[in-house]
């Protein structure tokens, strides 16, 4: 699976940097780091007012740092 979180200026001050953070955290503690790519990118050109995009496969995905946690269960451990 590969999981791309925007850093490009605007998804940056969205908190992207405190979203791949989390999201390390949270793929090494499910002992998935052989199936899950985190990647960062810079600006995807769908830039979302309600988030950081990230692109699960070819899915896109507005994600807050707060929804970290949800979006990890049903984005990712919901797909594996």
């Amino acid at each position: 699976m590969r999981v791309t979180i925007c850093i490009g200026s605007a998804c940056h001050l969205k908190g992207s940097r405190e979203i791949i953070q989390q999201l390390q955290n949270l793929v090494s503690q499910h002992g998935l780091t052989g199936q899950v790519d985190l990647n960062g990118a810079f600006c995807s050109g769908n830039c979302m007012e309600n988030g950081v995009c990230v692109t699960v496969d070819d899915d896109l995905i507005a994600v807050k740092p707060e929804g970290v946690q949800e979006f990890f269960e049903k984005e990712i451990l919901g797909r594996l």
